[in-house]
This record gives structure tokens, C-alpha cells and sequence, in this order.
């Protein structure tokens, strides 16, 4: 608890000094030390794939366009992706396949955050190559990479963006104003994680603990368990981040915008993880022809687009089939919108969430098997049996989620904040609360992508 309010308070003493370089140097080790708390193991690893590739993104300010550079860059960052994360994917689906385990699985250890920083990076040489991106220094390219708010998961920060924040003298002066906006929203974001996600996830783990005994409201109210739980763990962390940005002066980009309002999936993917979605937009959509080359190639690259953003977010067949899922029901999307025939917005939603709660037990369930077996349990109406309990949780978490469909997010209450004793008092409250629970406290699940 003492690392946020001693790396800020450091930080604004630096800059009142009239030294902004080392306060950007201070933010560094800060956000090295961030890292290295959760395993110090891998800060070598961090600081060698930042190393690299500002020294391919130097060669490629200099010299735009040179694609042996951008190949190579590209090439080294997926390598190192591909084997701290799939390498273990990729041998056992060639022992499934062979049927004899050939191989031994090396169970290599994930780093944290590997696949923001690896994306972030990625980004920036592509944005070099084109004659957009140019560095002040290594210091402050370190800090774009490390900065603590998005190193661990997200949201995905742009070079373009966030570097003349960096550098701005105005990031360096303490605003009160922006600080008691951050530490609202962080406050706000904590309460969601560990008060609402933590206590959802004892339900969710029971019910996928025990998915051969599941009755079908059972089923039912794991899945929204699960899906509201991960629903308050993402959204938490992301308004974390952008709360923790603000207490340093820094916009960082929304992640999260109450995705479950959504009346269609292509909603929904404009809602759920922004960053990554315009990411994969920019960086692998439109490279590969976008919708420029006929309506067929349009939903092949949607297709692959999705399959990735699956890969991403796991190496495991489960996530391989949500990803591919949820880009066929883009693609119909697309088909059914072309055909200009509109159903009652109410309707839409509905159809929308049911199709983004099923999917989601292929994201949380071990293996196919098991989500097979879930999303099955969904739809036997033949045992539908259940006891009271049951019955009053799965009432509980319906009217949960009808409140959500139409309640402000926590971005839209900050339109309207104004700091005052009021709320001063309840955010206080919260805070208080959400650290007295911190012995319970999960990690965020989106730490393991």
C-alpha cells in the first residue's frame, strides 16, 4: 500500500524541483520495481525486449520503410511470445494428434503482462515504419513500455499518444483536481474487484467445480456468475489504471465501456477490451485488406482477426473456439445488417448477452470437454430441477444485470464529478472497505494473458 503515495509524492517533489528528467527516471524504477514485486525473475527479460526494440525503432525513425528491420523486430517479439506462452500449447496438441506423448511438456512459467508489452512494442515499430512515431529518449521509451498502470493488463497504450504526455511539463505538477478524479476512479475500480468480482468468483468456482452434477438454472447461474464476475474484475482493473494515469497526469486510453449494454456483438466488441480491438484494427485488420477487397475477403480478415484475439487471450483450444465463435457471429452481424431488418432494441440486447454468456464458459472452462458439457447443462430442460437457493441467486444476479443494462459506468458519473465533502466521505468509505477485504483479494484475471 505504501508504493502508490511514495512513487507520487517522489515523482510531483522531482517535478516542482524543475527536474523532469529525474522524475521520468523515478517512474521507471518505480514501475521496475512494480514488476519485479510479482516475480523479479523476469525484469531482465522485460528490459531486454524493451532494449531491443527501441534500438529497431531508432533504425526505423531514421530510415521509414525499411522492412528487413520491421521483419526482424516483428519476428523477434513473436518468437518471444510464442514460446514463454505457447510452447506448451503447441506440444500437446502434437501429442493429441500423434496420440503417444512424444514430448514432455517444459510447463514454461507465463510472464506477467508479456502480451501487452509485446503488443505495445509491436505497435510502435509498425507505427516507425510508417514515418509516424519518434522518440525523445531511452528513458521515456522505457517509460511508455513499464509504466505501472497498464504494464500488468492493459489497456494497451499508443506511442503516439502517450509520449508528448510524457514529456509535457504540465504532467509533472501536482493537479489536485486530477488527483482526487484518479483516486475516485481507482477507488470505484478497487471496490469492483475485490467487494463485487471476488465474492462472484466463489459462486462461478463452484459451479465449474462441479459441472458433471449441474442442473440447468445451476448452469445458468454459473455462467452469470461468471460472466458478471469477470465482467467487474476487467472493468475494475481497467478504471484502475485510468485512475492511477490521472494521479500522475496521464490519459490513458478506455479499455471498458459497458460492454453488457450492447444490442449486437459488433457493440459489444466496440465495448469490450477497446484497446485490443483497435489494435488488432490497425495493426493486423486493415495490413490484411480490411474491407477494401469485396465483401468476402471483409469477413475472412474479421474471422482471423477474432481467431487471434482468442490465441491472445489464451493458449488452450477453449479460447481458440471462443475467438472463432464470436467472429462468426460478427460475420452474421454483418449479414444481418446488410439485410436493413431491425428487431426491438430489448430483443437485440438479450440475444446479444445470451450469446456473450455462453461463449464466455468456453473462455473459463478448462478444456472443451468441460465447456461442452457446461453450455450443454444450459440448454437440458429436461433437468431443470433446483433448490430455492439456487433459485434466489440466479433472481439475484437477473436483476443485477437488468439494473446494469440501464445504470450510468463509472466513466460517465466522472463527467459530472466535481469534488466536494460528499464525495470525499463515500469514496473514503469505499477505499477503506476495499483495503480491509484485500485479504481475500485474487489476482485480476486478466493477469494471466
Amino acid at each position: 500500500m505504501a508504493f502508490l503515495p511514495i512513487t507520487c509524492i517522489v515523482f510531483f517533489i522531482l517535478g516542482h524541483q524543475g527536474k523532469p528528467q529525474m522524475a521520468t527516471i523515478w517512474l521507471v524504477v518505480a514501475s521496475f520495481f512494480f514488476y519485479g514485486w510479482w516475480d523479479i525473475r523476469y525484469v531482465p527479460l522485460l528490459f531486454a525486449s524493451i532494449t531491443f526494440n527501441y534500438m529497431v525503432g531508432r533504425k526505423l525513425e531514421k530510415s521509414p520503410g525499411q522492412k528487413s528491420w520491421l521483419i526482424c523486430g516483428i519476428a523477434v517479439n513473436l518468437l518471444l511470445l510464442g514460446y514463454f506462452k505457447y510452447t506448451d500449447f503447441f506440444i500437446t496438441t502434437v501429442n493429441d494428434i500423434a496420440g503417444v506423448n512424444y514430448f514432455d511438456l517444459p510447463h514454461i512459467v507465463l510472464p506477467l503482462g508479456i502480451s501487452f508489452f509485446t503488443f505495445t512494442q509491436t505497435a510502435y515499430l509498425v507505427d516507425a515504419f510508417r514515418g509516424e512515431a519518434k522518440n525523445e529518449s531511452f528513458i521515456t521509451y522505457c517509460e511508455f513500455v513499464t509504466i505501472f498502470p497498464h504494464l500488468i493488463a492493459g489497456p494497451i497504450i499508443n506511442h503516439k499518444e502517450m509520449i508528448p504526455q510524457f514529456i509535457s511539463p504540465i504532467t509533472f505538477k501536482l493537479d489536485y483536481e486530477n488527483m482526487a478524479k484518479g483516486l475516485t476512479i481507482f477507488s470505484l475500480g478497487l471496490f469492483k474487484k475485490v467487494v463485487i468480482a471476488d465474492n462472484l468468483a466463489i459462486w462461478s468456482n463452484k459451479a465449474f467445480s462441479a459441472i458433471d452434477a449441474l442442473t440447468l438454472l445451476e448452469a445458468w447461474w454459473g455462467a452469470l456468475s461468471y460472466s458478471l464476475q469477470l465482467y467487474f474484475d476487467f472493468s475494475g482493473y481497467s478504471e484502475m489504471a485510468i485512475g492511477l494515469g490521472l494521479m500522475i497526469n496521464l490519459n490513458f486510453p478506455i479499455n471498458f465501456n459497458s460492454p453488457y449494454k450492447a444490442c449486437s456483438i459488433i457493440d459489444f466488441w466496440r465495448r469490450w477490451h477497446m484497446t485490443l480491438g483497435l489494435w488488432v484494427k490497425n495493426y493486423l485488420y486493415i495490413p490484411m485488406g480490411g474491407n477494401r477487397h469485396g465483401e468476402l475477403m471483409k469477413m475472412r480478415n474479421l474471422l482471423s482477426s477474432m481467431l487471434l484475439i482468442g490465441l491472445w487471450h489464451g493458449a488452450g483450444w477453449t479460447f481458440v473456439i471462443w475467438g472463432g465463435i464470436h467472429g462468426a457471429a460478427l460475420v452474421i452481424n454483418h449479414q444481418w445488417r446488410r439485410l436493413k431488418y431491425s428487431l426491438p432494441q430489448v430483443i437485440n440486447w438479450l440475444l446479444t448477452f445470451i450469446c456473450v454468456v455462453f461463449l464466455w464458459v468456453f473462455f473459463r472452462a478448462e478444456n472443451v470437454q468441460d465447456g461442452w458439457k457446461f453450455v450443454t447443462a444450459m440448454v437440458n430442460v429436461s433437468n431443470i430441477d433446483a433448490s430455492w437457493v439456487t433459485l434466489r441467486k440466479f433472481l439475484i444476479l437477473c436483476i443485477a444485470i437488468g439494473l446494469m443494462r440501464y445504470l450510468p459506468n463509472t466513466l460517465d458519473l466522472m463527467d459530472k464529478f466535481h469534488p466536494s465533502k460528499k464525495w470525499a466521505v463515500i469514496i473514503a468509505a469505499l477505499l477503506i472497505y476495499s483495503v480491509m477485504q484485500l485479504d481475500s483479494y485474487s489476482e485480476f484475471l486478466y493477469f494471466q494473458f
